[in-house]
């Protein structure tokens, strides 16, 4: 039965690339450089993880191998989706540029509308995208396990008990995730704390309330709202993390592996008048996705 819309181009292949490249890097996460995209993963990217110690010794005339190197490996292997579903011309002969969809009884959907669907598609598999990243779950259709559930199965992953977030007391739960950051990833430059709408909202509120209601910088209510750092962690917000929630990492350390340039990956448009005789249009998006971490030892997961 046709979902209901229209369309009369076909992208496959290479020409499909705009569109994926859209829904797939577009999620805010992501377009804010809050993790390492590594895109051409044909089937899966191992992550190496090479820990040294033991390397400084007292100097002799020797060559003494006495350093200690661990090299273990996390493996980020990519999960195939398809967002498939049919649309019908003759509920767009009315009330979507008519015209442009020919005098004729067999219409072509009009360029205007075919760009449309096509937006808005990408657009919501972004939207989606970004929840997934963080929330998803690999046993649910259409997601991959994002990071809180990687975090969570990950013993070496750093947990800090968490409240809801309040103007009252956010501030003093952002300083428990501070507090937790490894000595060797603090002051890094790409250590970001991710917060969750809702707590970069408190944070805001938090800040608002300063001085008895004059606010940080004496500024009220009027507080910025980009390039917040909290104790010299630079403030990441990430709409897809759970409410409430926090995560200390480097973008360095945390991964979005999808095989963009591949093959595998298509958009395609299909009009079905010349195949089946129907005014049905059908839309076929396929791509692959997933994230990982090399080092769970240096993330800290804040968890309501």
């Amino acid at each position: 039965m046709p979902t209901t819309t229209n369309i009369t181009t076909t992208y496959a292949g290479e020409k499909a690339m705009p569109f994926l490249s859209a829904a797939l890097l577009q999620p805010t996460t992501i377009r804010n450089g809050g993790v390492t995209v590594k895109p051409n993963i044909k089937f899966k990217q191992v992550l190496k993880k090479v820990a040294m110690s033991d390397l400084i010794k007292d100097g002799t005339c020797d060559f003494t191998p006495t350093a200690t190197i661990d090299i273990t490996e996390n493996t980020l292997t990519p999960k195939e989706f398809q967002v498939n579903y049919t649309l019908c011309k003759q509920d767009f002969r009315s009330d979507w540029d008519a015209i442009s969809m020919g005098l004729s009884a067999h219409d072509n959907l009009p360029p205007s509308l075919a760009e449309f669907i096509i937006g808005k598609t990408v657009a919501e598999v972004a939207t989606a995208n970004e929840t997934i990243i963080w929330q998803g779950a690999d046993g649910n259709e259409g997601e991959f396990d994002g990071f809180e559930a990687l975090f969570t199965a990950d013993a070496t992953v750093i947990d800090v008990a968490g409240i809801a977030a309040v103007a009252a007391t956010v501030q003093a739960e952002m300083r428990k995730v501070i507090n937790a950051i490894p000595q060797a990833i603090y002051g890094k430059e790409d250590l970001n704390l991710y917060v969750s709408s809702g707590v970069w909202r408190a944070y805001i509120s938090s800040l608002a309330l300063q001085g008895g209601g004059d606010g940080y910088l004496n500024q009220g209510s009027n507080q910025g709202f980009s390039n917040l750092v909290f104790e010299g962690v630079n403030i990441f917000m990430a709409a897809g993390l759970t409410a409430n929630n926090m995560v200390a990492a480097q973008s360095s350390n945390l991964y979005f592996g999808t095989g963009l340039m591949n093959d595998m990956n298509e958009v395609t448009v299909l009009d079905m008048a010349t195949l089946d005789g129907s005014q049905n249009v059908r839309f076929v998006a396929r791509y692959t996705a997933a994230v990982g971490y090399a080092y769970g030892a240096e993330i800290v997961y804040y968890k309501n």
